[in-house]
Formats: C-alpha cells, sequence, structure tokens
C-alpha cells in the first residue's frame, strides 16, 4: 500500500485503518492476531482501538482490545512498523477529559499497549464541563514528554474544535492533526459541511469511523433476505427502511459487478476519495473479512462511478 502523512505531520500510514473495536470482543485473541498479521501482509500499517474497547461487552471492563494488540506487538517485534492510534475519555475508570484524567488514562493504555508511546492518540468524545484550554494543555503535556507522537479529535462539535485548534495556533502548544468523524455513504451529514471545512482549513485529516455503517455498506443485508448473525446486525437491518440506503445499496451492486469486486471495497474507495479523508476506518472479525477492505486501495472508480454513488446517498 501506498503510505501517505497524517496531516501536517511525520505519520506515514495506509490507506485502510484498522478498526480494533472486535478484538478481545467478537474476535477472539488467536483471530484477531492472524487478521492483524494479514493485514500487515497486505501492506497495512495502521491500526484504530480506544481504551474503552470493549467495555460494553458482558464481564468486559475496558481495555481489552489495546490488550490484544499490546500481546501481538510484542509477539511479533514490529512495534515501530506499525503505526497506533487510540483514545481518551470513555473507558469507565477514565471517563471524560480532565488534565488528571488524559494522563491516567494515557499511562493506563501505554501499560496494555505494552509501549512508551502512542502515536496518534484521539479525544473519544468530547467533554464541555472541562475548558479547551485543559484538554489541550493536558496532551500537550503527554507529547512533550514523548508519550504521544501526535494528536487527534473524535466526536466534537464545530465550536470546540475551531477553539481547540486556535488555541493550539495561538498557544504554539499540540495541535490536531487528525479528525475520526462518523461518515460513510448513509452518514454524510455529521461530517460534510463546517467540519470537513474546519479540517481542511487546518490541514487534518479525516479518518472515518463505521465506514461501511456497521456492516450494512458490505451487501449482505438485503430486503427479506436472511437474518444475519453479528453484534451489530440489528443497527445495520434497520437501514433497510431507508430508501436512501436502498439506493446506495442498487449503486453499490451496479458498481461492485463492473469491477468484479465487492461492495465494502467500492463503498471505502468512493469515502477515501472524498475531501480531507485519507484513511476510512474497517474493522473485521475474520481474515476472510479482511480481503475486500484491503482491496480498495487498488479500485479506481471513475468520475461517474463516484457521481452516481453521492447522488445515490444524497438528502
Amino acid at each position: 500500500m501506498t503510505l501517505a502523512p497524517v496531516g501536517t505531520s511525520d505519520l506515514l500510514v495506509s490507506p485502510l485503518n484498522l478498526g480494533g473495536n472486535v478484538f478481545g470482543w467478537t474476535a477472539d485473541e488467536a483471530t484477531s492476531f492472524a487478521v492483524l498479521d494479514a493485514y500487515v501482509a497486505g501492506g497495512g500499517n495502521f491500526v484504530d482501538t480506544a481504551d474503552a474497547y470493549s467495555a460494553w461487552a458482558p464481564g468486559h471492563s475496558g481495555g481489552e482490545s489495546e490488550e490484544v494488540i499490546g500481546r501481538w506487538l510484542a509477539a511479533r517485534g514490529n512495534r515501530d512498523d506499525v503505526v497506533v492510534a487510540t483514545k481518551v475519555g470513555s473507558h469507565p475508570a477514565f471517563k471524560g477529559l480532565s488534565a488528571d484524567t488524559i494522563k491516567a488514562a494515557a499511562e493506563a493504555s501505554l501499560t496494555r499497549l505494552g509501549t512508551d508511546r502512542i502515536d496518534l492518540y484521539y479525544t473519544h468524545f468530547d467533554d464541555e464541563s472541562v475548558e479547551v484550554e485543559e484538554i489541550i494543555g493536558a496532551l500537550d503535556a503527554l507529547v512533550r514528554e514523548g508519550k504521544v507522537r501526535q494528536i487527534g479529535v473524535s466526536n466534537i462539535s464545530v465550536e470546540r474544535l475551531r477553539a481547540s485548534l486556535e488555541l493550539s495556533d495561538r498557544e504554539g502548544l499540540a495541535k490536531y492533526v487528525a479528525i475520526q468523524p462518523h461518515y460513510n455513504l448513509v452518514s454524510r451529514d455529521t461530517y460534510e459541511g463546517e467540519r470537513a471545512a474546519l479540517a481542511a482549513e487546518h490541514g487534518l485529516s479525516a479518518m472515518p469511523y463505521w465506514g461501511l455503517a456497521a456492516g450494512f455498506l458490505t451487501g449482505k443485508y438485503r430486503p427479506g433476505g436472511p437474518a444475519v448473525a453479528s453484534q451489530r446486525a440489528a443497527g445495520a437491518a434497520k437501514l433497510l427502511e431507508d430508501p436512501r440506503a436502498l439506493r446506495v445499496l442498487a449503486a453499490l451492486d451496479t458498481i461492485a459487478a463492473a469491477h468484479g469486486t465487492e461492495q465494502a471495497s467500492v463503498a471505502l474507495a468512493w469515502l477515501a476519495a472524498q475531501p480531507t479523508v485519507l484513511a476510512p476506518i474497517a474493522s473485521a472479525r475474520t481474515v476472510d473479512q479482511l480481503a475486500p477492505l484491503l482491496a480498495f486501495e487498488q479500485l479506481a472508480l471513475t468520475d461517474a462511478e463516484l457521481a452516481m454513488l453521492t447522488e445515490a446517498s444524497a438528502g
């Protein structure tokens, strides 16, 4: 895969950002290791997780994904070859974004990952009870200590994002180089417009999460089709009631057939072609699920095909 820089930073990453939310949850450790091995063998180098993954699962407390990734990095001895991104603010024991919480959560993530630095550290959800000066100040301290290389932001209002970026510029503090928005062919309003414009203005790279809309954009969910047994099936199945989502599915089918590829590859190729988007996030529970994700970089959609998808997903 061709590597590209994250924003204005020196981090070089592959076009597919492998999501780690399934590791230690719907993918056990052996399967997670196999997926990670196949991802690296396919040219990938960019793994995304969060300290909260997978606190929602029965018997889990958060940090399971980081622990699996940490053990894989240690077993393979490849830490310097992999760009590791994680997030702060949602772990049950480290809720919010106070300076003390950010510091403590970062130390816990470093321990679980078995590393001395986090390559890209996102605020997971904004904490509006804390001033942006405190949040950016705490993140800047981690960068200065060498525990974090670059910082990013995920779910945040346009106003708070702008204030954070302007503060970093004004005070010479660490500045967000990446934004991780909820963005895909059936969820465009959450990023397009002011957020995307602000990201472009400040040179941020977008790494959209839910790039395949909880599996809907793989094409495995169909009106009247068989039920799909997965943790995300209920959310994806709801989209079958949305006429716009069905238009998108039809367009994906047409384009995938024309290229002899899978719908997931087409959906990610459209996403990667959007302004500011650098590396869409997608996860795989099995090695078989990984193949169409890796394949999207080699898929050259025509302008007409991109326009077909954009039109189908509009409104």
